[in-house]
């Protein structure tokens, strides 16, 4: 019985450690924000660019992306407006509803903060 004692000690002790490393590595809002238009503005990048019609590809064809590079503070300030923080000061849960007008779907996004990390765990189209 003995012998238990050191074990739970040691077991107790490294789990504060972890608490405490959890708690002091729970990134912020400003953290997440950069992630998140990180995020967006490679989805757009990669994704929306791409699939611009026809019609209009001569327009946007080279500048699709520098256009949405341009427009990273605006991005920014739509995911700061739309995005609210739950935090359990271990870690933080944003969620984000990005409406950019009534033609364009919402989207919604789940992400965990935990760790100065970030893992999105769900993303929905409305």
């Amino acid at each position: 019985m003995k012998s238990l004692k050191p074990l739970a000690s040691i077991g107790l002790f490294v789990l504060a450690g972890v608490v405490t490393a959890m708690a002091i590595t729970n990134p912020d809002s400003a953290t997440y924000e950069e992630y998140a238009v990180e995020q967006l503005t490679t989805y757009l990048k990669n994704d929306v660019c791409t699939q611009v019609p026809k019609a209009f590809e001569t327009l946007v064809q080279g500048s699709c992306a520098s256009l949405i590079d341009s427009n990273r503070p605006q991005i920014q300030q739509i995911i700061v407006r739309s995005t609210q923080r739950q935090n359990f000061i271990l870690f933080s849960i944003y969620r984000t509803n990005i409406s950019i007008t009534s033609v364009v779907p919402l989207y919604r996004f789940k992400t965990l903060g935990v760790m100065q990390n970030f893992y999105t765990y769900s993303a929905e189209q409305q």
